[in-house]
């Protein structure tokens, strides 16, 4: 079959993609291609649900400005369609001093970025948060939580509405390109073409770049984020959202709680390197996938430099006490028995050869491939402007 534009990836910024071009180009027909059996399994399917409102990123990048359009698109399209979300507020907590010019960096960043957050002092976070241990911290009311497999599943029903196809158990082997498309190669044998293809893949994006003949600057590694929940009895310890100061040395935002839109309360990510693309547990191991890992450049000088906090993130990852114990800076009385273990995730991270993770979108066309090489987090909050950002990368298709 032929299409104007082919979506490989199934998760939320392919499916916004897709429904953003039926919409700015109505008589474009798209297809959407899926490796599994339903949207949203990977990235999006096992995220934390957070709406971020935009304050840690750096002002003028895309993170930051698509994170803000965003936001509002995806709270009029939660409205518009009846789907679960809150703007419930969250807080940003500064455990001790040493913390305190980080949490005063992050809120000089937020109103450059016109968020709206403010300084509370130790009494007013007890007010918001009051089984929460700091000194200082930042309210962000903007923040909430919402169904990002609920927002998925729609995209997906509105793209087919719109007379385009979205195709699950359509697994890409290859892309052969020429002069007039591009033929996506399935392990079923039944192929697609288009004149230009968006490639969406996440954990796998500069795989399917490398097919169409591109040689990515930077390799995508997984990094699992894993997860506790709190037991029904211990879900009064947290109303909303409470995160830590992060470490401006990674793009992680460090373990903390969120209250999900099913009244779960989460506790978590770690960041541990997978040893599979799609190494969703410790004892998940793709040889040929970790050993990619292992001997890429990138990874090599990461490592060296940062060898004391994986070591730190093996360890919470192998000891359910040690995990408590960092979840206990924030909530003190927090206690084992409170946490059941919850489904992880594992985020795809573009890391450059010199041994920095890009910390920002990162889009990239090259003739009529269009690769989205960085997508991690907020892009999910941002996924509906991300979404018609690349777009309108297909509005001319000839080969560039």
């Amino acid at each position: 079959m032929k299409y104007d534009v082919a979506v490989i990836g199934g998760g939320i910024v392919g499916l916004a993609t897709a429904y953003q071009i039926t919409r700015l180009y109505p008589r474009k027909s798209v297809v959407l291609l899926e490796k599994e059996d339903k949207v949203a399994t990977h990235q999006t399917g096992r995220n934390s649900g957070v709406i971020h409102s935009g304050i840690y990123y750096t002002p003028g990048s895309l993170k930051a400005e698509n994170c803000r359009e965003g936001r509002r698109a995806l709270i009029d399209f939660c409205q518009a369609h009846d789907i679960t979300y809150d703007i419930c507020g969250k807080v940003i907590v500064a455990v001790e001093e040493s913390e305190v010019d980080r949490l005063n960096n992050i809120l000089a960043r937020g109103q450059q970025n016109g968020i709206n957050c403010r300084l509370i002092d130790a009494d007013e976070l007890r007010e918001l948060e009051p089984h929460c241990s700091g000194i200082k911290g930042i309210h962000v009311p903007e923040a909430g939580i919402v169904d990002y497999v609920g927002v998925s599943t729609t995209l997906s029903r509105l793209i087919n509405e719109h007379g385009c196809d979205v195709r699950t158990k359509f697994s890409v082997v290859g892309l052969a390109v020429d002069n007039n498309s591009v033929v996506v190669e399935s392990s079923s044998g039944e192929n697609v073409s288009a004149d230009s293809i968006v490639n969406c893949a996440g954990l796998y994006a500069d795989k399917i770049a490398k097919m169409s003949g591109d040689v990515p600057d930077i390799q995508v590694v997984p990094f699992r984020g894993e997860y506790y929940d709190l037991t029904p009895e211990a879900r009064h310890l947290c109303k909303n959202l409470i995160y830590p100061v992060p470490d401006p040395a990674y793009p992680f935002l460090g373990v903390h709680f969120t209250r999900m839109h099913d009244g779960r309360v989460e506790c978590g990510p770690s960041a541990i390197v997978a040893f599979a693309r799609e190494g969703y547990t410790f004892g998940t191991v793709n040889i040929r996938e970790l050993s990619e890992i292992l001997t890429y450049q990138g990874f090599l000088r990461l490592s060296a430099k940062h060898w004391k906090k994986g070591i730190s993130e093996i360890r919470q990852s192998l000891s359910k006490k040690y995990y408590l114990k960092v979840l206990q800076r924030l909530i003190p009385e927090v206690r084992l028995e409170d946490l059941r273990e919850a489904p992880a995730g594992v985020r795809a991270q573009a890391l450059r050869k010199d041994g920095t993770m890009v910390d920002d979108f990162l889009i990239k066309k090259k003739g009529r491939i269009i690769n989205v090489y960085n997508a991690a987090s907020p892009a999910a909050t941002a996924s509906l402007n991300i979404g018609k950002v690349i777009a309108r990368y297909t509005e001319t298709d000839a080969a560039a």
